[in-house]
């Protein structure tokens, strides 16, 4: 089936917009349509076994025998329905549309009926019937023709898809939190699966993946054909969880009509209910929302992270607040199987991010103490770039992250950073943000590069040798430190440092705190190079004034914060004999991970402040990946000459329209 038929079908079910406009708002078509769609594809699966089911139902009626399974066996699927009603017959009976539309509902097998319940579909029902739209809608979808022969399962996809991408322009959600490209899915697989091609051959072998943001299902079922690609025979299991009931509905249905177990599509949040906790996976995968906050679920994320540490799923540290891509990360590393002791077993991750993970956090902060955990348990096995504007909802850049605990002996300690960003193609039509997309040929190149990526990374003669860089995982770390630089002050008395120290909190305690201020401000216009000297000189004021001069650290330190001036000519200050650090004048370095930071500080900074100095109880280790700074090339700049004749070309162009215009 093309991609014509898809827009064909779609366009079809999305006709019922035409009737419900003005008796609904547009955010809500979607809400009538897709289960719509879903009862009519189920309803067409089922439809060569209807007699039979209805039979077995009629055999087992008056009984207390359960006849699931029998049934189940007579409708081929692992689901059924026990009623005569179709949609036509119902469409039939404007009168008793709504009653006989419920009836036929509540007579599917419990999992199926589960799915229609997510919709709210009962309540659409009640809405459609009281404005008198039911029996047309039902209408509409008896000549939507979804029979598995005429709309395989995999083309089934790209309709929900499509249909989902509309509501959700519809309802101005971000239709990327739903699903993904499937050329984009297509080359996630192939870089998540293509090194284990020959254990996929394998006969009798099994695969279990899982997304936990899987929404309708298509990295799932994309995952699913590309091994069975390899081997026909496998036996292929797919997992997930969906926090959006529209898309986990969908999903559900999907692995009904394909035999799987519709079971192992939870629903929920996996952060705060993991659907499948304890299970560990072949494969995990996911296009998780870009920049979408954690704060819902934030107190249990967080206890998960104090009580369980390491053994939990967050113990290598909490993102910020607004971005939760690196717990869902840290969750699909939670259910990575182990390696035995034989180098079998293990597992492989595929996941999209955009930038922000790469780099977005200091030395100390979640994301690099995640990233620190990652790279030095050897994790990471490669980062791809991939072209910008090729998800609906963001024209941003995105990356692939892919990851295993069983890299080969030669990816050991190493990451391989590839640069995808020119595999593309422009769109003949644009959809949302979407104007590029990858071709078969850019998938082909991507993934033949990424098998590769070692040889073509030293073959400095190989035509893609500049899209490639191999690194070690300490590569990525650096040491933050603290650059300190004295404190260097003079002392005056001015009406600015004046009315400083009259603002002081410890001469403000002071009953005779005028008197203080007025004796000090015989002073006014004094200025001295030391602290002792404007000590001495303060003091012999306030005697002189017939006051004792106040006692105390706060009351000194008051005195010296408000009188003192920073000067780069003026005295260090010392703090037990050594030079007090000046806040303002203090900076921030990053030193690759190994290097001696003294040499560092001697060769860097000193040619500059020969007096500053390292604060080694603030150093901290921390991890990034600067992707774009190791694909940097340097173009230098035009010259002037071009640049001057070209605006000189621009400025007789611009005059000759003006002469147009006023002639």
């Amino acid at each position: 089936m093309n991609s014509s038929k898809h827009t064909e079908l779609a366009n079809h079910a999305w006709s019922v917009a035409d009737l419900l406009r003005g008796d609904y708002r547009q955010s809500d078509y979607g809400k009538v349509i897709l289960p719509f769609t879903v009862l009519r594809r189920l309803e067409c699966v089922l439809d060569p076994t209807r007699e039979k089911v209805t039979a077995v139902a009629a055999q087992y009626k008056d009984t207390e025998i359960d006849p699931g399974d029998w049934l189940r066996r007579a409708s081929g699927h692992s689901f059924y329905n026990t009623s005569a009603l179709t949609l036509r017959k119902i469409a039939a009976d404007p009168q008793n549309a709504a009653k006989n539309l419920l009836v036929y509902v509540g007579a599917f097998s419990d999992n199926a009926r589960s799915v229609l319940e997510r919709f709210d579909f009962a309540q659409q029902i009640r809405r459609l019937n009281s404005a008198g739209l039911l029996y047309l809608v039902l209408g509409r979808f008896t000549d939507l023709d979804l029979r598995p022969e005429i709309v395989p399962n995999h083309n089934m996809g790209y309709i929900f898809e499509e249909l989902i991408r509309r509501f959700s322009e519809q309802s101005n959600e971000t239709a990327g939190e739903h699903f993904t490209p499937r050329e984009v899915i297509n080359l996630m697989v192939n870089l998540l699966i293509a090194p284990d091609g020959d254990a996929l051959s394998v006969p009798g072998v099994v695969r279990k993946v899982m997304d936990p943001a899987c929404g309708t299902g298509g990295m799932l079922s994309a995952a699913e054909e590309h091994i069975r690609s390899y081997n026909p025979d496998a036996d292929v299991e797919v997992y997930g969880q969906e926090l959006n009931p529209e898309s986990w509905a969908i999903c559900r249905s999907d692995l009904m009509i394909k035999g799987q177990d519709p079971e192992n599509i939870a629903f929920g949040n996996s952060f705060s209910d993991d659907g499948h906790a304890r299970r560990s996976f072949d494969y995990l995968l996911a296009n998780p929302p870009f920049g979408v906050e954690w704060k819902k679920v934030k107190e249990e994320v967080e206890y998960e992270h104090r009580t369980l540490g390491e053994s939990g799923r967050f113990g290598a540290g909490l993102p910020r607040i607004n971005d939760g891509s690196f717990l869902f990360l840290q969750h699909m590393i939670s259910k990575m199987k182990p390696v035995d002791v034989n180098g079998k077993g293990g597992s492989r991750i595929a996941i999209v991010f955009n930038g922000s993970p790469l780099f977005t956090g200091a030395a100390g902060s979640g994301e690099s103490e995640i990233r620190r955990w990652i790279l030095e348990n050897d994790l990471l096995e490669a980062i791809v770039a991939l072209p910008d504007q090729l998800f609906y909802n963001t024209g941003i850049s995105t990356y692939f992250w892919i990851l295993t605990n069983r890299k080969s002996p030669e990816h050991k300690g190493k990451v391989v950073l590839l640069d995808a960003r020119d595999q593309w193609q422009k769109m003949r039509k644009s959809l949302g943000d979407k104007r590029k997309e990858l071709g078969k040929d850019h998938i082909a190149t991507v993934t033949r590069l990424y098998g590769d990526a070692l040889a073509v990374a030293k073959d400095a003669e190989h035509p893609l040798h500049g899209k490639v860089k191999v690194l070690a995982n300490a590569d990525f770390g650096y040491q933050r430190i603290t650059v300190e630089r004295p404190l260097k002050l003079r002392f005056e008395v001015t009406e600015e440092t004046l009315a400083a120290l009259a603002a002081a909190k410890p001469v403000q305690k002071l009953e005779w705190s005028e008197e203080f201020v007025a004796a000090v401000r015989t002073l006014l216009g004094s200025s001295w190079g030391t602290k002792s000297e404007a000590l001495v000189a303060l003091k012999d004021a306030v005697i002189e004034a017939g006051r004792l001069w106040p006692t105390g650290a706060p009351f000194a330190k008051a005195v010296r914060e408000a009188i003192g001036v920073r000067d780069p000519e003026g005295e260090i200050q010392l703090v037990k004999g050594k030079s007090e650090p000046d806040p303002e004048l203090r900076d921030y370095e990053n030193v690759p991970l190994g290097e001696d930071v003294e040499a560092y500080l001697k060769r860097e900074v000193h040619p500059h402040v020969p007096d500053a100095w390292i604060d080694h109880s603030k150093t901290k280790v921390g991890y990034e990946i600067p992707f774009t700074r190791h694909f940097y090339v340097y173009e230098p700049p035009r010259p002037l000459a071009e640049i001057d004749a070209e605006l000189k070309a621009l400025e007789a162009e611009i005059q000759g329209l003006l002469g147009e215009v006023t002639e």
